[in-house]
């Protein structure tokens, strides 16, 4: 067996063990760490498609901005408190066995699938380069680039002036 094999293995063993841990967790804190471990392992199938700029930014976008925003979220709506209802364990087994049931529909569509074969045509460009990449960005987008740039600078100072609190004075 080859080592890309093994790899893909193990990656898929992970995701799909802290993609169920992070439904599954009764703590919420818990749950983000479990989806920022799922996080990190797509990246590593997207470093087996030879895809490193692709891998790269799911790791800053997701795994860094986007569970950073969820853990604030958790923190600031204080859901560690234990005094909510706890759910029916009948409402816990029907997830479980769902979750089952997907993973051998999954597996099986895995089994039964032909792979595509073929002649590749190679026109010998790269395409997954990050040279090539910043190169199209910064001269054919970069208009588009740049709208992009300010819509997330006027998001993030939305939020900021959204979240400070203001000064009651009587």
């Amino acid at each position: 067996m080859s080592i890309i094999l093994i790899l893909f293995c193990v990656l898929s063993f992970i995701t799909l063990a802290t993609a169920f841990l992070t439904i599954y967790s009764r703590n919420p804190i818990h749950s983000a760490i479990y989806l920022v471990i799922c996080f990190f392992s797509i990246a590593g199938h997207y470093l087996l498609l030879n895809a490193q700029f692709l891998a790269i930014v799911h790791v800053i976008v997701y795994s860094g901005a986007i569970m950073i925003l969820m853990l604030f979220t958790i923190m600031l709506m204080n859901l560690n408190n234990r005094n909510d209802v706890h759910k029916p364990r009948i409402t816990r087994l029907g997830a479980i066995v769902l979750f089952i049931l997907m993973c051998v529909v999954l597996i099986g569509i895995f089994i039964n699938s032909k792979p595509i074969v073929g002649e590749y045509i190679s026109t010998g460009e790269d395409y997954q380069s990050i040279k090539v990449l910043g190169k199209i960005l910064l001269n054919e987008y970069m208009v588009p680039f740049e709208f992009a740039s300010i819509l997330l600078l006027v998001a993030m100072i939305g939020a900021v002036l959204l979240s400070k609190k203001e000064k009651i004075t009587k």
